[in-house]
């Protein structure tokens, strides 16, 4: 009697590997690895929008972990297999993107009648790129952004992640830049969305 093909007395089944993912939220040990994932994302997808002068100073004034945002509770981190590869989050405050030096007000809570919560510090690992965990992100800052009363939701766009965000249903409000502490000079883009 047949029961199907052989395989010989050796064969066994091959186990599928499936890589565990957990989205976070990002506590004060991250950090390390929060800047990490920055400086590589920076430094390999930031490459092909901006000339080396413009990534090196990006690598210093913009990959620097907020250490208030992860104390605010609103900034996810992104794992694969016990390794951060993803990073993100959305802020009730006023500063508008990650780095540089602090201006007038930037700490001062939003007033979710008023004014639009803030996507900050979106970076993914390029190893792990286009993958969908920043989309996996995003949705998690704006559910928890509409359930604390914001109706809109704006961020400031790097030309690398400007593609993510319009995917995402951002829109472009302005073309701008921001200047480093050194001086150096970055476009990008102010987008927002509302929340439904």
């Amino acid at each position: 009697m047949s029961v199907g093909p052989s395989f010989g007395a050796s064969a066994r089944p091959v186990p599928y590997y499936r890589p565990l993912i957990m989205l976070r939220k990002a506590t004060e040990r991250d950090l390390p690895d929060i800047e990490r994932v920055m400086r590589a994302s920076l430094g390999t997808l930031g490459n092909a929008y901006y000339d080396a002068r413009q990534v090196a100073s990006a690598m210093t004034w913009i990959a620097r972990p907020d250490p208030q945002i992860v104390e605010d509770r609103t900034y996810f981190v992104i794992e694969q297999d016990g390794r951060i590869v993803a990073c993100g989050g959305w802020s009730r405050r006023g500063k508008l993107y990650a780095g540089s030096a602090a201006g007038p007000g930037e700490g001062r809570l939003l007033d979710p009648s008023k004014d639009a919560a803030r996507v900050r510090a979106m970076f993914v690992d390029p190893r792990y790129a286009r993958r969908g965990l920043g989309r996996a992100i995003l949705d998690a800052c704006e559910a928890e952004a509409r359930l604390a009363g914001f109706r809109s939701i704006e961020l400031m766009a790097t030309l690398s992640g400007e593609a993510l965000y319009a995917a995402c249903g951002y829109e472009v409000v302005e073309r701008t830049e921001m200047v480093l502490e050194d001086g150096v000079v970055l476009g990008g883009a102010k987008m927002a969305k509302m929340l439904a």
